[in-house]
Formats: C-alpha cells, structure tokens, sequence
C-alpha cells in the first residue's frame, strides 16, 4: 500500500485495485526507461545530422570517416559538440571528410 501513495482513488486505498496500480506502473516505468534510450539516441543523430548540414556528408558517411580517422567518439559528445562547441566540431567534420578521400584515393 505505501507504494501506491498518491494515487488517486481506490487505486490507493482499496488493496487489489492499489496493488494492480503499482504492478501496472513498474511495467510502464521499465518499458519507458528503455524506450527513453531509443528517444535520446534518435534526438543525438538528428542534432549531428543538423551540424552536418553544410558540409555536403550525411550522418552515416560521417561516422564512417570518423572510424577511418580513428576518432573515439561516442554520438553523445559529437551531439553535445554541434550544440556547444560548433568550431570543435567542425574539425571533425574536416578530419572524417580527410579520411573518406583517401579512402577513395585508395580504391580509385
């Protein structure tokens, strides 16, 4: 019963209906707790794909460039860095579009 404090109605006085309430809230709180991860991670690429935007590169091609670079960053922190920092973050651009040419000039 003291899990469902705050409740309202019988959801919290009435014993089944308050602890049906709490079953059906921890179901919903750990479904949303993954599903918040899958909202954040989509919100990071939009932002990177937005930083992207004048540099004639899509978000794939760009972290494709990063890993030929050899560049370890995570897709939080390149987000962070096209909000915050936009100069850094040009800078990868240049490193990762780098990477890709000589990619090309390899296989060309």
């Amino acid at each position: 019963m003291s899990a469902a404090r705050g409740y309202w109605g019988g959801r919290s006085k009435l014993y089944k209906t308050a602890r049906q309430q709490v079953m059906h809230g921890l179901i919903s709180a750990h479904r949303e707790r993954r599903r918040k991860k899958r909202t954040f991670r989509s919100l990071m690429i939009a932002r990177i794909n937005a930083g992207l935007e004048g540099h004639d590169l899509n978000y794939s091609r760009f972290i494709h460039g990063l890993r030929l670079a050899g560049v370890a960053v995570d897709r939080s922190v390149l987000s962070e860095l096209t909000v915050h920092a936009p100069e850094d973050f040009e800078r990868l651009v240049e490193t990762a579009a780098e990477a890709l040419k000589s990619l090309r000039a390899k296989a060309g």
